[in-house]
């Protein structure tokens, strides 16, 4: 641990903290239809989009309605990218003939992709022609992440709105997050990328004559390499802007032609956080306790700092079990752990972004977290497990935070002996259960079918790269990261079989729609409640009180959960390691 490496961590923070106010005060404002400075730009365009889609965008949808038309577009937009994937090679953008996606894979994606997941069971640059990268994968990284905010929107309208039976309209949310933000940022950030070196174009792969001659294990000599490229820097901005994080490449952000510079690689991280650190500032705008919104800011940033302590001491204390090996950081070298790093971003750029991409439901990589220590590796599956509430996807991330703040106001409410108030709103019976409902889905998709796939040898475990405690992570960490719509991967689990991406497929789906649904009751029946003006009894969520205690909501919820899977996996690993065993 250096100097270096602290004040990486902290000047992100601290940019973090920097762009929260002006980036949710817009969101506010174009959400509320208060005039912005893009209206000039966005506004025609929205005014087209609503006559070819025939939609009244003064048309209030009650929640129902409002999750019937997330469903019915995000089931329509899996179909046709399946679809897509079907078809390719019949398709024009194909330069390298690549063949159709098989079934099993391909529905593996549609899943992923449409629910802002990213998992990749494929090598990308091999697998996905250039128009299924960019009609089918970056548009669902456009759509994805305009639904996580816009149901994020409507979250907040049902806290905020009193005695009203619905919380805005779907199409007109979806339209202007992606007129007024995503669409704009990522054409910006998109050539700040190519400034940093990282590719655009749609030539065909090239093919360079290597240095020193290589064998295949037949003795067949090796020449000559292939080299990828293609509209990299598009799908890279809104990969990172909308926490979606499948890679253009099979290495993802660790890849040169992705994430080439130290600056790029900052500016990504950042971008990773952005609209989910925006959004608290924008929960306290719209209902009118900004002071409530930075209570949850600060209790995402001091669950952040714990992570990226932990994951950063992990890695830079190194393997114990190599001996006679130098691994202290002094000028010449990084120290610690570089197993699977790389050498251009260090201990302390790669600890940061492992825990930064995990706390969201981002997915990316520039490290293989599979050859992070034990507990490095543990602080990146835990992030996924206590739900991603720190900071957390683009619009998942908060409305998962709410769902938490509705239960730590409930468990407050029952300490003292008072029915409990959340913004002036009494918190009843059935808003604890859809909470409840929210809550329990993620254990349930990720226990069921780990617990099935460690005790199946045919199916389950021959997929296992490592034997013992590091396998049952392996798997662990791959229904978790399912469920958490996140994508990232333990990589040595080979996930591209019959069963797990099926299995993958079907939790990906229950871990965004099945806690989307119970969430969108809630709404609307907050919105549905009267205004009760708060008394001497009424637990306050604006001071450090309140932070403190949905931080500790927040972790027994997760460790009561699931400590078990974690003692019987990294846990274990950590102590085996620290004994001088391995596997």
């Amino acid at each position: 641990m250096t100097g270096s490496g602290w004040l990486q961590i902290l000047l992100f923070l601290a940019c973090v903290l920097a762009i929260t106010k002006p980036l949710g005060l817009y969101m506010a404002r174009f959400f509320e239809h208060e005039r912005t400075f893009f209206d000039p730009v966005a506004r025609p365009v929205e005014r087209l989009v609503y006559r070819l889609c025939c939609v009244d965008e003064k048309h209030e949808m009650r929640w129902t309605e409002y999750g019937a038309a997330m469903l019915l577009f995000s089931l329509v937009s899996m179909l046709l990218l399946y679809l897509l994937q079907r078809v390719q090679q019949f398709l024009p953008l194909n330069p390298q003939h690549l063949a159709a996606v098989g079934q099993e894979l391909a529905f593996n994606t549609a899943a992923s992709f449409t629910t802002n997941t990213n998992w990749q069971a494929y090598t990308p640059e091999t697998t996905m022609s250039y128009l299924t990268q960019m009609a089918g994968l970056a548009y669902h990284n456009f759509a994805s992440a305009a639904v996580g905010v816009s149901l994020a929107i409507a979250f907040i309208r049902g806290i905020a709105r009193r005695q009203c039976k619905t919380l805005g309209n779907f199409w007109v949310d979806m339209t202007r997050v992606t007129l007024w933000l995503l669409l704009p940022v990522s054409f910006v950030f998109a050539l700040v990328l190519v400034s940093q070196g990282v590719v655009q174009n749609l030539r065909p792969y090239d093919t360079a004559r290597i240095v020193e001659p290589q064998k295949a294990a037949d003795g067949t000599a090796i020449t000559t390499q292939i080299i990828a490229q293609g509209p990299v820097a598009s799908q890279e901005a809104i990969k990172m802007f909308g926490t979606n994080g499948g890679g253009f490449f099979n290495a993802n952000s660790a890849h040169p032609f992705e994430n080439p510079t130290p600056l790029s690689n900052f500016l990504q991280m950042l971008s990773i956080f952005a609209i989910s650190a925006g959004l608290t500032y924008t929960l306290g705008r719209i209902t009118g306790s900004q002071r409530h919104g930075w209570a949850v800011w600060a209790a995402m940033a001091a669950l952040f700092l714990v992570g990226v302590t932990t994951a950063y001491w992990a890695e830079a204390h190194g393997n114990p079990l190599l001996h006679n090996v130098a691994q202290t950081a002094t000028a010449q070298q990084s120290g610690g752990n570089m197993e699977g790093k790389e050498v251009r971003f260090g201990i302390a750029s790669s600890a940061l972004f492992a825990t930064v991409t995990t706390d969201a439901s981002c997915g990316a990589v520039n490290g293989m977290h599979d050859s992070f220590t034990p507990l490095g590796g543990m602080v990146t599956l835990v992030n996924i497990l206590l739900g991603e509430v720190v900071f957390g996807g683009v619009g998942s991330g908060l409305y998962g935070a709410l769902i938490f703040v509705v239960l730590t106001v409930f468990i407050a409410g029952l300490m003292v002996g008072r029915t409990p108030e959340y913004l002036g709103k009494k918190i009843e019976a059935f808003d604890v259960k859809m909470a409840m409902l929210s809550i329990l889905i993620l254990p349930l998709a990720i226990l069921t079918f780990t617990a099935i796939s460690l005790v199946s040898p045919s199916f389950g475990t021959s997929a296992i790269s490592n034997p013992g405690p590091h396998g049952l992570t392996q798997v662990l960490y791959a229904y978790t990261s399912a469920a958490g719509n996140n994508g990232s991967a333990f990589a040595g689990l080979s996930a591209n079989t019959v069963w797990y991406n099926l299995t993958i497929g079907v939790t990906m789906l229950i871990g965004r729609f099945c806690i989307i649904v119970p969430m969108l009751a809630l709404a609307g029946n907050l919105a549905s409640k009267k205004y009760v003006p708060p008394s001497l009894g009424t637990f306050p969520v604006t001071t450090a009180t309140f932070s403190l205690l949905l931080i500790s909501v927040i972790l027994i919820v997760g460790a009561l959960t699931f400590f078990p899977a974690l003692s019987l996996g990294p846990v274990l690993e950590h102590l085996q390691m620290q004994a001088g065993k391995v596997f």
